[in-house]
Formats: C-alpha cells, sequence, structure tokens
C-alpha cells in the first residue's frame, strides 16, 4: 500500500457531496480536480446522496456547474435506492402508496411499481420521502396503510434540513409522526444504511468501490455497513478530534485531508507491542490518555493515534474520546 496511489486500490468511488465536493454553493479546493483525475485512472464514480428533494439530473447539473464530472446516470439517491429495495421485495406492478414528492412517485414507476396516492387503490406498501407540500391528510393516508400491514420504506431519515431561514424539520420528523401513529419502524434505504451504497456500487459494476464522506454518522457508517472500505476527509463536519473518539461502527478504514490525497500513497501503519507507528509519528495507551510522538498538524501523528485507541476499544457502542499527551510539544 506504502508505495501505490489509494485510489489505485479500488475500483470505484462512491462519494458524498456536501463537505466533501462542495460547500454551500462552492466547489472545495483540489476537489472538482481530483474527481477530474478519476476518468484517468479507470476507476468509477458515483455520487450518493439522500436528498430526495432533487432529482439526479438537477444534482448533476449543479456538479456541472462547478466543473465536476457528472452524467445524471452517476448520482444515486435515497429516492432511487428505495425505488431499487422496494423493486426487489415486490411483484413487478405492485401498488406502492406515494407520501413525498412527484420526483419520488417517477422512481417507483422507473422500477416497473404503480404509484398512487390512496389506501383505496390497495397499496401493498408505502414509500415516504421528503417534500414541502406533504400535508397531514398525505401523513393519515400513510398510518392508515402502515398500521393495516404494508410493508414501509423511508428512503431517510435525516431529522433535520438546513434552510435559507434556519433549520427545518427534515423527513426523519415526518417518518417519525408515522411511526408514532401506527407503532410501526420503515425500512430504510439512504444513509447511512446499506442500499443505497450497494445500489451505487451496482449501477458501476464495481466490486471494490470505496466510500468518501466527511460525516461519520451517515456516510462512513452507511460505508460501513455496506461492507465497502471508507475514507473520512477533512473538509467537511467531522473533525480528527470526533474521529479519534468515533464509536466501532463509524471508523473509517483510511483518513486523508482532502480528495488530492487520492492520489498519494497511504502511509502502512505497523504495531510492534502496543506501540503504533504511522510515517514518523507513533502513539500508544496508556488507560484513558493517548500518547502521541509527532506533530498535531501532521495527519500521520492523528492515524497513529487512531490505531492505537481504535485497538484499546476495539467494541465501543458510544462515542469515546480519549486524553492525548503530546510527547513532542
Amino acid at each position: 500500500m506504502a508505495d501505490a496511489q489509494l485510489i489505485s486500490l479500488f475500483d470505484a468511488l462512491l462519494a458524498d457531496l456536501d463537505g466533501v465536493v462542495y460547500a454551500g454553493a462552492h466547489a472545495i479546493p483540489g476537489a472538482v480536480e481530483s474527481l477530474q483525475r478519476l476518468a484517468g485512472t479507470g476507476v468509477g464514480l458515483c455520487y450518493v446522496t439522500n436528498n430526495a428533494s432533487r432529482t439526479p439530473a438537477q444534482v448533476a447539473a449543479h456538479l456541472r456547474e462547478l466543473g465536476a464530472p457528472a452524467e445524471d446516470h452517476q448520482v444515486v439517491s435515497s429516492s432511487q435506492a428505495a425505488g431499487e429495495l422496494l423493486s426487489g421485495l415486490l411483484p413487478a406492478g405492485s401498488h406502492v402508496l406515494v407520501t413525498g414528492s412527484p420526483a419520488l412517485a417517477h422512481e417507483i414507476e422507473l422500477v416497473g411499481l404503480k404509484p398512487v396516492h390512496s389506501a383505496q387503490e390497495e397499496p401493498v406498501a408505502v414509500v415516504q420521502g421528503f417534500s414541502p407540500d406533504i400535508s397531514w391528510k398525505d401523513l393519515a393516508e400513510a398510518s392508515y396503510v402502515v398500521a393495516a400491514g404494508a410493508l414501509w420504506v423511508a428512503t431517510n431519515t435525516d431529522m433535520s434540513i438546513p434552510q435559507a431561514r434556519g433549520i427545518a424539520p427534515g423527513n426523519g420528523t415526518l417518518v417519525a409522526a408515522v411511526a408514532s401513529a401506527t407503532g410501526q419502524r420503515p425500512l430504510v434505504a439512504g444513509k447511512p444504511e446499506a442500499p443505497l451504497f450497494h445500489a451505487a456500487a451496482k449501477r458501476l459494476a464495481a466490486e471494490r468501490p470505496l466510500v468518501v464522506g466527511d460525516r461519520l454518522d451517515t456516510d462512513i457508517l452507511g460505508g460501513n455497513n455496506a461492507g465497502f472500505a471508507t475514507v473520512a476527509v477533512l473538509t467537511g463536519v467531522d473533525t480528527k478530534v470526533s474521529i479519534l473518539a468515533a464509536r466501532s461502527a463509524e471508523r473509517p478504514d483510511f483518513l486523508i485531508s482532502d480528495l488530492t490525497e487520492l492520489y498519494a500513497p497511504y502511509p502502512e501503519i505497523t504495531s510492534d507491542g502496543g506501540e503504533f507507528r504511522c510515517g514518523s509519528a507513533s502513539a500508544e495507551v496508556d488507560g484513558n490518555t493517548v500518547r502521541v510522538s509527532g506533530a498535531p498538524e501532521h495527519l500521520d501523528s492523528w492515524r497513529a493515534a487512531c490505531a492505537a485507541w481504535w485497538s484499546a476499544k476495539p467494541g465501543t457502542a458510544e462515542a469515546t474520546a480519549p486524553q492525548l499527551e503530546w510527547l513532542d510539544h
């Protein structure tokens, strides 16, 4: 691994968007160029997003405006994953109650199922995705069908969504309303569940995909749930400190500063008698303290610290932050 570019170990990159490719309306420095370089490597590219309010074509158009390579088919949304999930569980032509946007209904049609909007049309399943136009009547209709025993799939369960005026309720809050009314829980197609990532890998016919994301609780957990390799990038939500403290299920396989480091050799991490080495840095655990020999500004120091701490805490269900002791500072 030490001599090969990190990306050369994989046949596809499954990339998150916000915090990885762009932040708000602007591309993250180095991200577009790094994505463009994939074309010369033979590595496939898909973007995976929980956003069910925009169509994949709209997302792809935005990416092209930023200069990133993006055909419509390279965007895999939670709406598409929900359609794939349902089509694998239901006979073709089955009636599915759509609680969501016209874009969600379209995805249901594309997989050979029939979207309906009333319990009287005898749906055998409910698919629920975000739409700002959802009303109490829509939630009630979904509740009637779910309570009667129908299969229930949610595109995603993000509890909030950022809006220009602040933080607003997301699809998870609307799903919670139906859950409270019925006592049932849906299957979830989007992050952090596996179907979204499996749908993306299937589209690329990828056998060794690498999931890159900035959030442990959606991107990294989702990639891990799918059984894929994961890499955390430090251009978005999670930090070196929060990644070090990550619970077992949310620990990435790799840690990089930004997407340009996909094209650098990834340093080998070795261990000897409880000491973990990465490049010129090393770390070892003493109780709840990680002693690090290396500079705090160097990523190898954090890679060594993660390896040491995670080895000492192999099965943690909650995030657990160690004390850090920098021996050289």
